[in-house]
């Protein structure tokens, strides 16, 4: 894996929202028994979490990103020791629950790996709405703002249109990245980027999203509403559909010169690269196709490992890219 210092890429800085953040374990198992024990090796223990991840990418591809996010208790203070630890830099915001631990399991004969993710703490309206404060404080000149993850327990399901509220506020522009009710909610406001994987598309959509129409029948839903500047929605090994009111736009994934382990933070390497490349002033096509191939690359890696900056660069000449008309 390339291990060079990334050339710095000139852009205004990338601020992250990481409101449900974790330690991420990675063990190695041989081969997972049904019974009797499991012998494991300690791969990996960092800090993860949405945009927590978004933030290492961004730095991994040469931009400068700070990541705002909760931290409770024994496994809050261990999130910011890792972060610190990796140079990361960031804003922790005190919570009284305790942070989440999250345990990737790879099983090295098979290459399939298992994410185990537990809910996480519940958060009062006070957390709530010091994490507002905290992020509206650090925007700064910041041009994007990333947030990105699931909700914790207590914060309302439309907790990111005040988030929305406080970026706009700022003269930022928010990418959301997000699930569930939270996902739902987020169709009552604007925002300029909505990415959604096939998961959440077919949450939206009603049916299963398996194809590039369907991605443009979710993308059209989310223009047309209003919700999104940009929709992003990304369909597995397929690539994504990157649409704006202007028309739709496939970016076919390239081949993969190697199996995939794991799509454990595959989608936070591409909002990452897509964000940075919109920072750098790219349009929202030629920064989508080098989100198609980070997360190409990201697959490639076990567990939770960064993916490798050379592989992604060799992969993306390769992104396919087909405009299309509006239906």
């Amino acid at each position: 894996m390339s291990t060079a210092v990334p050339e710095p890429v000139t852009a205004r800085p990338v601020l992250t929202l990481t409101l449900n953040p974790t330690v991420d374990i990675c063990w190695d198992v041989d081969h997972l028994a049904d019974v009797g024990k499991n012998r494991a090796r300690v791969r990996s223990v960092v800090a993860g979490g949405g945009g927590i991840n978004v933030a290492r990418d961004v730095v991994r591809l040469g931009g400068q990103a700070t990541a705002v996010h909760t931290a409770g208790r024994e496994v809050g203070c261990r999130l910011n020791r890792l972060l610190d630890e990796e140079g990361i830099d960031h804003i922790s915001v005190d919570i009284e629950g305790e942070t989440r631990e999250a345990l990737v399991l790879f099983e090295t004969e098979s290459h399939r790996s298992h994410h185990i993710v537990p809910p996480g703490p519940h958060l009062d309206d006070h957390e709530g709405r010091r994490c507002l404060d905290a992020l509206g404080q650090a925007i700064g000149t910041s041009g994007y703002v990333v947030a990105s993850g699931s909700l914790p327990g207590g914060l309302p399901d439309d907790f990111y249109t005040a988030v929305a509220r406080r970026v706009k506020e700022a003269g930022s522009r928010l990418v959301l990245d997000t699930s569930g009710p939270a996902l739902r909610k987020a169709l009552a406001d604007s925002v300029f980027l909505l990415r959604c994987n096939r998961t959440e598309a077919a949450d939206l959509l009603g049916r299963t999203v398996g194809s590039f129409d369907d991605a443009v029948a979710v993308n059209e839903l989310l223009l047309t509403t209003g919700t999104a500047e940009i929709a992003v929605t990304t369909i597995g090994d397929l690539g994504a559909l990157c649409s704006t009111r202007r028309g739709h736009t496939e970016l076919h994934a390239p081949p993969l010169p190697g199996k995939l382990l794991s799509d454990a933070g595959a989608g936070d390497s591409m909002v990452a690269a897509l964000t940075l490349r919109l920072a750098a002033g790219d349009d929202p096509v030629t920064a989508c196709a080098l989100g198609v191939a980070v997360a190409a690359a990201s697959v490639l890696t076990p567990g939770t490992e960064p993916f490798d900056r050379d592989v992604a660069d060799s992969l993306h000449p390769d992104v396919g890219i087909r405009f299309r008309t509006s239906s």
